[in-house]
C-alpha cells in the first residue's frame, strides 16, 4: 500500500502508456476486443485519480504526492513530480474526457490499434505536463504530445488532414524553440531546472547583475525569456492572433481528436501561464499584463465574430473555443498585472484570487462544453456526412434526444446560469472588472456574439422544415449516450454546486497570492 501511495502519481501518468503497449501488442483484425479493452485500460487513471482527489490534503494545498529522483545531476535536472489544486483540476478533466473520447471512437475502422495506442500515450503526455515539477520534464511530455496528435490528425482527418496536421506541428514547435532555449538559458544560471528551486534562485536574480555562466545582463535575459515563454503558450492557447492553426486543425481532426483537442490541449497553453510565465516573470507579466488583457479581450470578441459567420457546424464550434479561452487570457492577465504588484493591495489581491479562480474553473468547463459540442457534431455528421449547416434544418423532429442534448449542452457553452459556463465566466469578469474595466466592457460584446452564434448553430440545425433527405436518420445509439451523459452531468452540478471543484483550485489559488 506504502508502495501505491508514493508512487501513485507516476501509476497515474504511466499507466497509459503501459496500456498503450499492451494493445498494441494484440492482433490488429482483433478489432472489437482492442476497442473495449482500451476504453476500459482508460478507466483506470480515472479511479486512481478520484484515489488522490479524496487524499488531497486541502490544508497544505502546496504540492502534493511528490516523487523526486536524481535523474540528470550533470546538468541539474531531476525527475520532480507533484500536484497542486491547479494540476488536480487538471488531471481530473484529462482523465474524465480520455475514456469518453475513446468510446466515442468506437466507430474508427481503420487501424484501430494505432489509434487506440497513440490515444492512450498522448493521455500521458498531458498528465505527464500537469504534473512536472521540473522544467526539462515538463519541456519533454510539452512536445511529446504533439506527436500522437500530429498522426491522429493526419491519418484519420478529413480531405485536407495533410495541411491541418503540418500546421499545427510547425505552429507548436515554433513556439517550443524559444521555450527550449530559455530553459536552458535558466539552467545554466541558476544549476537546477526544479520549479520549486527556480522560483527563489531564478525570481531573486539581482538586478542590474550578470546571470552567471552567461555573462549577459540579468533584465535582458529576462525579458528575452518572458517573451519566449509568452509566445510558446499563446500559441497553445491559442491566444489571437496565433489562432489560425486552430480551426484547420479542429475541422480536419477525427471527433475524438476533436473533443480531446479542445478539452485538454488547449489548456496545456494556459496552464503554462499560470504555472511558469506569471510566478517566474512577475515583473515583466505585471507590465505585459494590459496587453494580455487586450488579447483576450480580442479573442472573445473576434473569436465570437468569426464563429458566428460559419457554415460549417464543426468550424463553428472551433472558433468557439477562441471565444471561450479568450475569457481564460483575461482572467490570467489579472493574475499577472496583481502577482507582480509591489507591495500587498487587499482589494485587487481578491480580485486577482476571484479572477486566476474563474480562469482555472472555465479551462475545465471548456474542456466539458467543448468537447460535448464537438461530439454532438460527430454524432449530426456520422448520419449525413456534412456539416454544412445550410444543408440541415428541421433536424429535431427526427432527431428528438439529440436535439434535448444538443441544447442542452450548447446551453452550457453559452454561459447560461445554473450549467456550469455561466459560474466561471462570471467569476472571470467580476475579477477583471476593478482591473481591466475598459477590457471587460468591450468583452461583452463577443458575449453577445457567443449567444448569437450558438442560436445560429442550433437554429440552422434542429428548426425550420426538414430537409427531406433526413427524414430517415436514427437517433442516437446507447453508446453515443453514454459519451454525453457524464458531460452534461458534470456542467449541470457545476453550474449547480461549483464549490466540489473551486475549493481545490481557490485553495492553491489563494496560496499563490500569499
Amino acid at each position: 500500500m506504502d508502495f501505491i501511495q508514493n508512487n501513485l502519481l507516476n501509476l497515474i501518468v504511466f499507466f497509459p502508456t503501459l496500456a498503450a503497449l499492451i494493445i498494441f501488442l494484440l492482433p490488429e483484425d482483433e478489432k472489437t476486443l482492442i476497442r473495449r479493452l482500451s476504453f476500459v485500460f482508460s478507466l483506470v487513471p480515472l479511479a486512481l485519480t478520484l484515489v488522490m482527489w479524496f487524499n488531497f490534503d486541502r490544508t497544505q494545498a502546496g504540492f502534493q504526492f511528490e516523487y523526486v529522483r536524481s535523474w540528470f545531476p550533470a546538468i541539474g535536472a531531476s525527475y520532480h513530480m507533484g500536484i497542486d489544486g491547479i494540476s488536480l483540476s487538471m488531471f481530473l478533466l484529462t482523465t474524465i474526457l480520455t475514456p469518453l473520447a475513446i468510446l466515442a471512437s468506437f466507430t474508427i475502422e481503420d487501424k484501430v490499434r494505432m489509434y487506440m495506442s497513440l490515444f492512450l500515450i498522448m493521455e500521458t503526455a498531458m498528465l505527464g505536463l500537469f504534473g512536472a515539477l521540473d522544467l526539462i520534464i515538463f519541456f519533454i511530455f510539452w512536445e511529446f504530445g504533439l506527436v500522437p496528435m500530429y498522426f491522429l490528425i493526419k491519418l484519420w482527418g478529413g480531405k485536407d488532414r495533410d495541411y491541418a496536421s503540418f500546421k499545427f506541428f510547425v505552429y507548436t514547435m515554433a513556439g517550443s524553440l524559444g521555450l527550449l532555449l530559455s530553459i536552458q538559458v535558466m539552467g545554466l544560471a541558476t544549476g537546477t531546472f526544479d520549479i520549486v528551486e527556480l522560483l527563489d534562485k531564478w525570481v531573486n536574480l539581482p538586478k542590474g547583475g550578470v546571470l552567471p555562466g552567461t555573462g549577459l545582463a540579468v533584465d535582458t535575459v529576462k525579458a528575452v525569456a518572458f517573451w519566449a515563454y509568452v509566445l510558446a503558450f499563446a500559441i497553445k492557447v491559442p491566444v489571437w492572433p496565433f489562432h489560425t492553426w486552430l480551426p484547420d486543425a479542429h475541422t480536419q481532426a477525427p471527433t475524438a481528436g476533436s473533443m480531446i483537442l479542445a478539452g485538454v490541449l488547449l489548456k496545456l497553453g494556459a496552464y503554462g501561464f499560470i504555472r511558469l510565465v506569471i510566478p517566474f516573470f512577475p515583473e515583466q507579466a505585471h507590465t505585459f499584463a494590459y496587453v494580455l488583457a487586450t488579447l483576450g479581450m480580442l479573442s472573445i470578441i473576434l473569436g465570437g465574430f468569426a464563429a458566428f459567420g460559419q457554415w460549417d457546424f464543426k468550424r463553428l464550434v472551433a472558433y468557439s473555443s477562441i471565444n471561450h479561452m479568450g475569457f481564460v487570457v483575461l482572467g490570467i492577465a489579472v493574475m499577472a498585472y496583481v502577482y507582480g504588484l509591489p507591495g500587498n493591495n487587499e482589494a485587487l489581491s481578491q480580485d486577482a484570487i476571484m479572477a486566476t479562480n474563474g480562469a482555472v474553473f472555465q479551462m475545465f468547463n471548456h474542456g466539458l462544453s467543448a468537447a460535448g459540442m464537438f461530439f454532438l457534431v460527430g454524432v449530426i455528421y456520422e448520419r449525413t456526412h456534412t456539416r454544412d449547416l445550410k444543408r440541415f434544418g428541421g433536424i429535431w423532429t427526427v432527431l428528438p434526444m439529440f436535439g434535448a442534448i444538443l441544447i442542452f449542452t450548447s446551453m452550457a457553452s453559452l454561459g447560461l446560469p445554473g450549467l456550469n459556463g455561466f459560474v466561471s465566466e462570471f467569476m472571470i469578469v467580476r475579477g477583471s472588472w476593478g482591473v481591466f474595466t475598459l477590457q471587460v466592457a468591450l468583452s461583452m460584446l463577443g458575449l453577445l456574439m457567443t449567444g448569437a452564434y450558438i442560436l445560429k448553430g442550433i437554429g440552422q440545425t434542429l428548426h425550420g422544415p426538414l430537409n427531406p433527405e433526413w427524414a430517415g436518420l436514427k437517433d442516437m445509439t446507447w453508446r453515443e449516450h453514454l459519451v454525453i451523459w457524464p458531460l452534461m452531468a458534470l456542467m449541470l452540478s457545476l453550474g449547480v454546486w461549483p464549490q466540489w471543484l473551486v475549493a481545490f483550485i481557490n485553495d492553491t489559488v489563494t496560496r499563490l497570492f500569499g
